[in-house]
């Protein structure tokens, strides 16, 4: 009985080692770099699964949150402060399982919110949901990238008061200049600002998100 115990008391002391290592090396990168963790690696703290008709099951599994299938939509909203403009997203998605988007990211522009889509419209197209209340598949920053399943792409937006850029990998993929065109989101997406991801008929992951000011 009392080897027991005290073999309990290791993995707990092991436990509570690993938790107290992870939270370090967390507050140390967001010192080095400047930028503020959205996703632990471990916990689903400051997200909340988006009440979707026919929406799939969200969790964490191995470092990832896994939106997995809806009909047709799941997701998660960012329930802590998040700032208007002048800031950088930056994450990493991959397509589990589907063939449509697996990554649809609805972010505040000052007092307008906007979507990046990454593989939508049957897996390929990629831009910004809606401009003069044209969706991506239908206005000028929308564009096509093909997107093979089971592979981690890192994604980064950056929101400043003039434009919205954003990138995969290194490849920038949209350059908009937001001047005086009316930004806005499809009705789906309204459940996800200010910020948000979702996936549509697709199993989703992702992973390394961080938020980063931009004082320049």
């Amino acid at each position: 009985m009392l080897f027991q115990f005290i073999v309990f008391i290791n993995k707990l002391s092991m436990n509570i080692l690993q938790v107290l290592l992870v939270t370090i090396l967390l507050f140390s990168r967001e010192n080095q770099q400047g930028n503020r963790i959205l996703f632990d690696g471990v916990s689903l703290d400051g997200w909340e699964s988006v009440d979707f008709d026919g929406h799939g099951n969200i969790y964490v599994k191995e470092g990832c949150i896994i939106i997995e299938s809806g009909h047709p939509i799941s997701g998660i909203r960012w329930i802590k402060d998040f700032p208007e403009t002048n800031y950088e997203v930056s994450l990493e998605a991959k397509r589990v399982q589907g063939s449509d988007f697996f990554c649809g990211m609805t972010f505040p522009v000052k007092d307008s919110f906007l979507t990046l889509v990454l593989g939508g419209w049957g897996g390929s197209v990629i831009g910004l949901s809606c401009i003069d209340g044209y969706d991506a598949a239908n206005n000028f920053t929308g564009d096509i990238f093909g997107f093979a399943s089971n592979i981690w792409y890192p994604v980064r937006i950056k929101v400043t008061d003039e434009k919205i850029e954003a990138w995969i990998d290194d490849y920038r993929i949209v350059d908009f200049t937001i001047n005086d065109y009316d930004l806005s989101v499809r009705w789906e997406m309204e459940s996800s600002i200010p910020f948000g991801i979702a996936t549509y008929n697709t199993t989703g992951a992702l992973r390394n998100i961080s938020l980063k000011m931009i004082t320049e």
